[in-house]
C-alpha cells in the first residue's frame, strides 16, 4: 500500500473508524493466523492468486465457505450472493456482479472447478417459498433488488411443483432445487459449457446443514444429494461440547 494514502491520525477521530468487532479481529488475526502464514501472504502479494475452485455461496453470515472447508488465503475464489443463486447468461447493459465473477473465475484465473454451496434455513429461498405458498401472504415488490433478484427461484419452484409438505420442508426442498437450477443455468454460459464438454471444467452442487454441520453434494446422475465425509461427521458429533 503506498505511504502517500496512509496518514498518521495525532487526534482521536471523532467516531470509531471500524467496528470494535472487527479491531479486536484484526488484532487476533495479526498475533495468530498473519503471523504463521506470512510468508503465504508474501508470495500470494506477489505473485497473485490461483485458486483452483470458485464457490457461489450464500451472503448469510452463518455459512463462510473459508470457515466450512478450512481455506487458508487464497485457495477458494468465493463469490457470495442472497440465496447463492446464479443467473443464465444474458449479456446486456445491465450489472452483473455473479456473471462477472464467474466470468473473472472461468477466464482469468481459470478455475477447474465450480461449487455452487446452498445451505439450511435460507432466508432467500424461505422469502420465495413464502410468497408462492400462501396466496394471501404479501408478494416481495418487483421492483425492490432482493424480490427481482430471488425471482431467479422460479424455475426450480416449476420444477419440483406445488408444496406439498409444511412450510419449512418445502423451503428445504426449493433450496436442493435451486441449487439444481443454478448448475444449469451455469451451463447457459457459452464459456462455462465448452470447457466442461472438453474436461477442463467441473460443476458441482452442495448442501451445507448449519445446525449440524452435514454436508451434502448432489450426484447429478443419480439425481441425489449425499453425504460427505460421514465418519468424519459423526466423529465431530460425538466429541463432547464445552
Amino acid at each position: 500500500m503506498s505511504d502517500s494514502i496512509i496518514q498518521k491520525i495525532d487526534a482521536a477521530p471523532a467516531r470509531p473508524l471500524l467496528p470494535d468487532r472487527l479491531v479486536s479481529g484484526y488484532e487476533a488475526f495479526l498475533g495468530g493466523r498473519f503471523a504463521r502464514e506470512q510468508d503465504r501472504f508474501h508470495h500470494l502479494a506477489e505473485k497473485g492468486q490461483n485458486p483452483r475452485i470458485l464457490l457461489i455461496g450464500c451472503c448469510d453470515s452463518r455459512v463462510s465457505p473459508e470457515v466450512i472447508f478450512d481455506a487458508g488465503p487464497g485457495e477458494i475464489f468465493v463469490a457470495r450472493n442472497v440465496a447463492n443463486l446464479v443467473p443464465p447468461y444474458s449479456p446486456n447493459d445491465d450489472l452483473h456482479g455473479t456473471s462477472a465473477a464467474l466470468e473473472y473465475a472461468v477466464l482469468g484465473l481459470r478455475v477447474e472447478h465450480i461449487v455452487i454451496l446452498g445451505h439450511a434455513r435460507c432466508g432467500g429461498v424461505r422469502a420465495y417459498a413464502e410468497a408462492d405458498f400462501d396466496p394471501y401472504q404479501k408478494p416481495l415488490s418487483a421492483g425492490d433488488f432482493i424480490g427481482k433478484w430471488i425471482s431467479l427461484i422460479a424455475p426450480a419452484a416449476a420444477k419440483i411443483g406445488p408444496a406439498a409438505e409444511p412450510l419449512d420442508e418445502y423451503s428445504e426442498r426449493l433450496a436442493l432445487a435451486s441449487i439444481i437450477q443454478g448448475l444449469a443455468n451455469l451451463r447457459t454460459f457459452p464459456a462455462i459449457a465448452t470447457l466442461e464438454k472438453r474436461g477442463l471444467l467441473t460443476l458441482h452442487g452442495a448442501y451445507f446443514g448449519i445446525l449440524e454441520g452435514k454436508l451434502l453434494a448432489l450426484d447429478e446422475a443419480a439425481g441425489k444429494f449425499l453425504p460427505v465425509s460421514q465418519d468424519a461427521h459423526a466423529a465431530a458429533l460425538s466429541e463432547p461440547r464445552f
